[in-house]
């Protein structure tokens, strides 16, 4: 779990770093506007940004009974937040399942990709896809 908060704090201290010395350059205007786009990139990289992930058995078992897609994802993955920010409202729908806090669901990943965690991949109808279109994952959210 904490691996999937380094990116974030990390975003942050840098952020800080980098507003306090313009701070202390003085250029306040400068230092609040590159703390806050230090503060959005960890935000946008944090967890927080996605749906509650659920264990891998969970999300099959769930997918069995409700057909909707499962997606496996990782933090930090930049297709996984292009994805998430795509799907919109409709990303809810999903059964989302972080392949770094459940052992099962790298494995599953793993298999499906030929041995690596490539992320995005998302499981419809027990058919894995590797980074699909956003626009073909929100139509298996439709159905």
């Amino acid at each position: 779990m904490t691996r999937a908060w380094i990116l974030p704090v990390l975003l942050l201290l840098c952020g800080s770093l980098v507003a306090a010395a313009r701070a202390a350059g003085g250029s306040p205007g400068a230092a609040v506007a590159l703390l806050l786009l230090f503060v959005l990139l960890a935000a946008a990289t944090s967890p927080l940004v996605f749906p509650r992930s659920t264990g891998a058995a969970e999300a099959r078992r769930r997918a069995e009974a409700d057909g909707r897609p499962i997606v496996y994802w990782r933090p930090g993955c930049v297709f996984c937040l292009r994805l998430r920010l795509r799907l919109g409202v409709r990303a809810r729908r999903a059964h989302w399942v972080d392949i770094w806090r459940d052992p099962e669901a790298a494995a599953v990943v793993r298999a499906a990709t030929g041995g690596d965690e490539t992320v995005p991949t998302v499981v419809v109808a027990g058919r894995a896809h590797v980074n699909p279109a956003p626009a073909w994952v929100r139509e298996q959210l439709v159905r």
